[in-house]
């Protein structure tokens, strides 16, 4: 039996991800893995934003978007990489568009 008291908030999701068939809203997993630590509602305000930062970082763990999460093992290399090409090159397109418009005065001239 695993001693889940002294295991991390991450570690108890994985966990609980495994048992699992499908992807969980992250406010479900928030709750569970927070009774398994045995938050207090002041606790799980103060860890909610470090548990979702830490599951962010994890790897084992994705969002697989409408913020549920499931198993990276669980699926495809192609369906959850996210080329930082496009997002950059989305970024740039958008800033050339502003700057085509004259929405950004120059307040040098």
């Amino acid at each position: 039996m695993i001693d889940y008291k002294q295991s991390s908030m991450v570690d108890i999701a994985f966990d609980l991800m495994k048992k699992k068939k499908k992807p969980v809203d992250f406010y479900k997993l928030w709750q569970e893995v927070s009774e398994i630590k045995g938050f207090s509602e002041e606790e799980q305000d103060e860890n909610e934003s470090l548990f979702y930062t830490n599951i962010t970082l994890d790897g084992r763990l994705i969002t697989v978007g409408e913020n549920h999460w499931d198993l990276r093992s669980r699926h495809k290399f192609s369906e959850v990489h996210i080329d930082m090409n496009d997002i950059y090159s989305d970024e740039e397109e958008q800033e050339e568009i502003e700057e085509d418009d004259g929405l950004l005065e120059d307040d040098y001239n």
